[in-house]
């Protein structure tokens, strides 16, 4: 990682030396084009009254010593041209009197200011530059200035150079730095990998320790705090599959053995068939109503789940549960009543409804004590409607109630277990009620009972 970020500081250098270096570069070329220009411009203004044809013989000798004082101020090459591309003067004394062919000749004949950059072996760079010489409104002639700007790429060159240097300097001490950042920031990374290694073998009861007052720290706390829901899911999983295999298996056993009793039943009394063939059929139901729940809740799980919403009165649907769920009260001594204080109509899935309603109902039931009494109660509470489960059994202590809605969860797994429990009803009701954006909510009290309220919204759908 250090690495790639030392890499990309590298070409980001790079980048910055070499625009900063041909700005430099072009704010020098710009400001001697501009000087050597008004140089040209001066001697053009300085000479162009003597360049008429009929005087520039005569003022030759005057043109000859104002160039060559101008040429010696301003430590340049000059030319005087005139209209027919002759030069009449130059400051090194080599072209005068012959024809001087030149780009930047021809284009101040046109007019035009203009400047070349040109690379030569024996002189450097050099600077050509050419300015018309008008008189009268007409142009007669024209200035070639020729300027050595080997010094500007000689500083703009130096002044790169100190650039690289910095840049240099400036690598080796972000690396040093970097290194020692990621050794600080490689420790807790490394916590955190030896951890996760740990807890992908199995081992969930692993924590990381972090003690910095930064990032880090929040993320650990955020991942032990996850780490601890885990482990916590994964033991209640353990439960669960514990509890199950105990609740398939003892069936399972039971019909075995009555079936093999039947087998080797030496007597044909009908009536001793029959007798073992209710109890088969018990443990056969018994076997129906735990992979019941298992379906359910994968259901409950698809993604792409949706509610059948019909319009349904509740009071009608509660009389349908107490009636059916009163037999299992009554073998208890338990007490089933309705209270409706109000007809109420809203929109449900009227089959998953029902069945979180019977799951909280037949709870409330089971941990009832015999001679107990079971309450549903119905009525609106702002924008919810509202049924109320109350009943006197054994209670839920304090420390229960956060998870008695998490799958798996039991509270009394041994009363459970002799109840027929596999700890997913209440998880069950608690997932349809969800799906109806409603909430179920619970007040309990140890020794006195517990009460269940399943909210669900007037306006859904």
């Amino acid at each position: 990682m250090v690495s790639t970020y030392l890499l990309l500081v590298i070409i980001l250098l790079l980048l910055i030396n070499v625009f900063i270096g041909n700005t430099i570069l072009k704010i020098y070329l710009n400001q001697a084009k501009l000087d050597f220009l008004t140089h040209a411009n001066t001697l053009s203004n300085s000479i162009r009254y003597y360049m008429e044809p009929e005087q520039k013989t005569s003022f030759a000798h005057y043109i000859k010593k104002v160039t060559d004082n101008y040429s010696e101020r301003i430590n340049s090459r000059i030319l005087v041209i005139d209209s027919n591309k002759i030069v009449i003067h130059d400051s090194n004394s080599i072209y005068i009197g012959q024809e001087f062919n030149h780009t930047e000749i021809q284009r101040a004949l046109d007019g035009e200011n203009n400047y070349g950059i040109y690379k030569f072996k024996e002189f450097g760079y050099v600077l050509y530059t050419a300015v018309p010489i008008s008189f009268n409104n007409r142009i007669v002639g024209s200035i070639l200035v020729s300027s050595s700007i080997d010094e500007i790429f000689d500083t703009t060159g130096e002044i790169k150079r100190v650039f690289i240097i910095i840049s240099g300097i400036s690598v080796v001490f972000i690396a040093i730095l970097g290194f020692i950042f990621a050794g600080f920031l490689s420790r807790p990374i490394k916590k955190f990998t030896n951890t996760i290694t740990k807890i992908s073998q199995g081992q969930l009861d692993q924590k990381v320790e972090i003690k910095t007052n930064d990032e880090f720290n929040h993320m650990a706390n955020a991942f032990n705090l996850m780490i601890s829901k885990l482990d916590q899911v994964d033991r209640q999983r353990k439960d669960f599959v514990a509890n199950v295999s105990h609740e398939l298996r003892t069936p399972l056993s039971s019909i075995k053995l009555l079936s093999e009793s039947l087998i080797h039943q030496d007597e044909k009394d009908i009536n001793i068939y029959k007798e073992f063939l209710i109890d088969i059929n018990a443990e056969v139901n018994r076997l129906n109503n735990i992979i019941n729940d298992l379906l359910t809740l994968v259901d409950l799980n698809k993604e792409k789940l949706t509610l059948s919403l019909k319009t349904t009165y509740i009071n009608y649907l509660l009389e349908k549960v107490i009636l059916r769920l009163r037999p299992l009260a009554n073998e208890e001594s338990i007490t089933l009543e309705l209270i409706s204080k109000q007809q109420i109509q809203i929109n449900i899935d009227v089959d998953k409804i029902q069945q979180s309603i019977i799951n909280i109902i037949h709870n409330a039931i089971k941990y009832t004590p015999e001679g107990g009494a079971v309450t549903v109660s119905l009525y609106y509470e702002g924008e919810y409607a509202v049924i109320k489960v109350e009943d006197t059994g054994t209670g839920i202590e304090r420390k229960h109630l956060e998870h008695i809605f998490d799958r798996f969860y039991r509270t009394d797994k041994a009363r459970a277990r002799k109840t027929g429990g596999t700890g997913l009803g209440l998880s069950i009701a608690y997932q349809i009620v969800s799906l109806h954006q409603g909430t179920i909510e619970v007040e309990s009290e140890v020794g006195k009972g517990s009460s269940f309220y399943i909210k669900l919204p007037r306006n859904l759908g």
